[in-house]
């Protein structure tokens, strides 16, 4: 079996070929990240239009690279939310002409799933377990009951965990993708240098709220002195704070759903600290967690042919009239 993912939810244009379950036969990504650096973020128009313009290329490079002919596929699986609406219909659009022409099987994957069934790129995960996507998007925890049905326990009430990276490292003019750069430079700094706070780490809930925490550093630097001295520090202080809550609630969840089993995706997931973190701590709880490659953390085609290979194994193709949704919800 053969599956041919398409991934352009963001700004990454991104073509993969995946031999069964996880052999990987080319994953072909094309970043957009210096080009919307210019901005300080990412510009919805200019991804679009960058999508256009390099899909084909990026088509006829994945097929080569496979070294297969395109109707050795068996179906292609495409990303049809949630993200950038414009981007999203590039790829849809692409993957609909193609399934016709080919006259071969479509599959609509969310990308948020997507992000959590990467990890079956490289590890076979026992089910049930608790899925963690930490993007710049999404901060999402799912209950994964066995491939393809799963339930949204907890998620952002506004910034996700990446966002408030990007927003942070904005304010400070330090550049963009902020999550890496910040990662870069908290990694000599005192984690407990400035004690911010843990937002809802408290409730009975397993919802995220990431803005006041941004919010709160700024308020900081407002109020005392940011110096090129103390700035590694402040910064190392503000991502523990993030990861330290994220911790707080996976925990709880695993304590309420009597989980034991921990997955941890999206393009937050390559932080070196959170990981060191999660492994640690799971470790102290009788956990398993599970992390894709830095590589397949990040947006990738190959997560969304791995995720369109359990819906074409279990029948559950899209129709061609499948439409692109920029807010889609998890369904059950």
């Amino acid at each position: 079996m053969i599956i041919l993912g398409i991934d352009t939810s963001c700004d990454d244009t991104s073509m993969a070929l995946l031999e069964g379950k996880n052999k990987v036969l080319s994953n072909v990504v094309s970043s957009q990240a210096d080009l919307h650096s210019l901005f300080g973020g990412i510009v919805p128009e200019i991804a679009s239009r960058r999508h256009v313009e390099l899909i084909d290329n990026i088509y006829r490079d994945a097929i080569a690279k496979a070294g297969v002919s395109p109707h050795e596929i068996d179906a292609i699986s495409v990303t049809n939310g949630p993200g950038l609406i414009g981007s999203i219909l590039v790829g849809l659009c692409f993957a609909k002409g193609l399934a016709v022409s080919l006259k071969k099987s479509l599959i609509g994957i969310n990308h948020v799933e997507a992000h959590v069934m990467s990890i079956f790129l490289e590890y076979d995960v026992g089910f049930p377990f608790l899925g963690l996507v930490v993007s710049g998007g999404h901060t999402t925890i799912m209950l994964v009951h066995e491939p393809c049905v799963y339930e949204v326990i907890g998620s952002t009430r506004d910034d996700a965990a990446g966002e408030a990276f990007d927003k942070v490292a904005k304010f400070l003019g330090i550049g963009y993708p902020g999550g890496q750069i910040i990662e870069r430079m908290s990694r000599t700094g005192k984690r407990d240098f400035v004690m911010f706070p843990r937002p809802m780490a408290e409730e009975d809930n397993l919802d995220f709220s990431f803005s006041g925490l941004k919010t709160a550093f700024i308020n900081w630097t407002r109020k005392n002195k940011l110096t090129e001295d103390n700035l590694i520090d402040v910064l190392a202080s503000f991502q523990e704070a993030v990861f330290d809550t994220l911790w707080r609630k996976i925990l709880k969840a695993t304590k309420r759903f009597n989980i034991k089993r921990v997955v941890v995706g999206g393009g937050v997931a390559a932080n070196s600290r959170l990981r060191e973190m999660f492994r640690e701590r799971c470790g102290n709880e009788g956990l398993l967690v599970y992390f894709p490659s830095p590589t397949n953390c990040t947006d990738n085609a190959a997560m969304v042919a791995a995720t369109g290979y359990f819906y074409f194994e279990r029948g559950r193709l899209s129709p061609l009239d499948i439409k692109g949704i920029s807010r889609m919800r998890i369904k059950v």
